[in-house]
């Protein structure tokens, strides 16, 4: 698994640059804090759908009502199960590294996206740790009020937030690793 990200991050490295650390985010299904309200909202509004659209059908209503349903019906599944395939999806696509000039973070699922940040312009970082010693690291300040959108599986919500190394093991090494390698950094250049 480890040649496969490096792999994958290897044709994103420059002349002369070091990958110190490589990994990818934790993979399967994972539930996340915003799941607590989520879960029962989206069997609120599943349900619902379901059960309007299936009483619209069995009572003969007009055809424009029979069609005005599904789309809820989509959205019901979707935040339902829908956005837990959508998030292990995506997390297997993804690949974290630290070099000794940048952290760059590889993704996309139809379309390959690299995001680079110097070492040198990070310059707020911020490790969320779990008790099994896994968690993120946040590049940049998360803005009020969008901290919930973190994981919600919705479409578009990751770019509202800043870049992170998501759900990674040993969250609390590899912070460290990237102070090392800023440190490094400052030294050589000072």
């Amino acid at each position: 698994m480890h040649s496969e990200i490096e792999r994958a991050l290897r044709p994103e490295l420059s002349a002369g640059e070091k990958l110190l650390w490589s990994g990818q985010p934790r993979r399967g299904l994972r539930l996340r804090p915003t799941d607590a309200l989520l879960i029962p909202f989206s069997l609120m509004w599943g349900g619902f759908a379901i059960f309007w659209e299936l009483s619209v059908l069995q009572s003969g209503a007009p055809f424009f009502f029979r069609l005005w349903g599904i789309p809820f019906v989509l959205v019901g599944l979707y935040l339902i199960a829908g956005r837990f395939f959508t998030d292990t999806w995506q997390r297997a696509g993804t690949y974290y590294g630290i070099t000794n000039e940048r952290v760059l973070i590889v993704s996309g699922v139809f379309q390959r996206q690299v995001k680079s940040l110097a070492l040198r312009n990070l310059s707020e970082v911020t490790l969320s740790e779990r008790g099994d010693r896994s968690g993120s690291i946040t590049f940049g300040v998360v803005p009020p009020m969008y901290g919930w959108l973190a994981g919600s599986g919705w479409p578009g919500t990751g770019k509202q937030l800043p870049p992170s190394f998501d759900l990674i093991e040993n969250a609390r090494q590899v912070h460290a690793q990237l102070q090392t390698a800023q440190r490094a950094l400052q030294a050589v250049g000072a």
